[in-house]
């Protein structure tokens, strides 16, 4: 029911708005124990999320989880792991640092296991979104003509525009590096490096070869645009990108793409649709001195605390 338009009633020649009272029954605080009530209380239980094993002492689950992500499991000082198990009874078994492997989940009640599992899943799935990208699907730009035409832009934007407010020549993209980004991952071991290369494999087997009919895309890059709303304070410079043929295959491809990688859980969905650019300027390659040594370094998020925007309006005139 929608409070600000809540039922009105007429009782007696008057008007009486029915408001909603949600009553919370009293719960008991040893109620916080039912989760791991009986091995036959599977209610909780993740259709076909991943498999519980039956074994001589009781049940199993194993996991597949990124050696960096075990800290988040085992907690300070042990602490995670300790209260997981203790809540849900069960024992967690987790591979040493930086080694590859399963995490087994063992305990004498099915719905234990489930729910440590349950548990784990979601711990870690608040953490892997925390996490800077690692990689990123793209299309590449770098053929020698369209680097030569951006070396070109550059020079023309120095020569111009470089008494603008914040603009120079550390703020341009590597002619080598010009790409169509279409999403970024978080791929934390080789596992999951493979897991991408072969979807990347099944995508071209399942409909990109069928879109493009087996032959290259012609694309043209052509005319700036920024990112955010005030010209005068531009972060991201970017080149337009659209098929020569007036075709929307690129677009539909780079859809089809992120869906399947959203749909296998390598992805975040962000956007209904991909937005096709190809970054020039950014305010995040601007050269920071004493950050320099700590770039080489990172991956993804940039150790600037914060962006110095840049003046684009000129360049966008010229």
């Amino acid at each position: 029911m929608d409070v600000l338009r809540p039922t009105l009633i007429r009782i007696g020649g008057r008007v009486y708005r029915k408001n909603l009272i949600q009553e919370q029954p009293y719960q008991h605080e040893e109620e916080e124990d039912d989760f791991c009530a009986g091995p036959g209380d599977c209610a909780d239980e993740p259709c076909g999320a991943f498999v519980v094993e039956e074994t001589e002492k009781g049940f199993q689950c194993r996991a597949e989880v990124p050696s960096p992500l075990y800290k988040y499991i085992i907690g300070k000082k042990g602490e995670t792991k300790k209260r997981l198990e203790t809540e849900t009874r069960t024992s967690i078994s987790i591979p040493k640092p930086g080694v590859e492997g399963e995490i087994v989940i063992t305990g004498q009640h099915r719905s234990g296991v489930i729910s440590a599992r349950t548990r784990i899943d979601v711990l870690l799935d608040s953490f892997r979104k925390k996490q800077p990208f690692t990689h990123f699907l793209s299309f590449a730009l770098n053929q020698p003509a369209i680097q030569e035409k951006f070396l070109q832009f550059k020079e023309e934007v120095l020569e111009k525009c470089s008494k603008d407010q914040g603009v120079s020549s550390s703020l341009f993209q590597n002619p080598a590096k010009l790409h169509l980004t279409l999403g970024t991952l978080v791929l934390l071991n080789e596992q999951e490096i493979q897991k991408a290369c072969d979807l990347l494999r099944r995508c071209k087997e399942d409909f990109v070869d069928q879109i493009t009919g087996g032959q290259p895309l012609t694309v043209e890059v052509a005319g700036v645009e920024y990112m955010n709303d005030d010209p005068a304070m531009t972060d991201i410079l970017y080149a337009k990108v659209h098929m020569k043929d007036g075709s929307d295959k690129l677009q539909v491809i780079a859809d089809q793409l992120v869906e399947r990688f959203v749909a296998s859980g390598l992805m975040l969905k962000e956007w209904d649709r991909v937005k096709l650019h190809a970054t020039v300027m950014n305010t995040l390659f601007r050269k920071d001195p004493s950050a320099e040594e700590q770039n080489t370094t990172m991956t993804g998020k940039s150790s600037f605390k914060e962006r110095e925007s840049f003046n684009g309006r000129n360049i966008l005139k010229v």
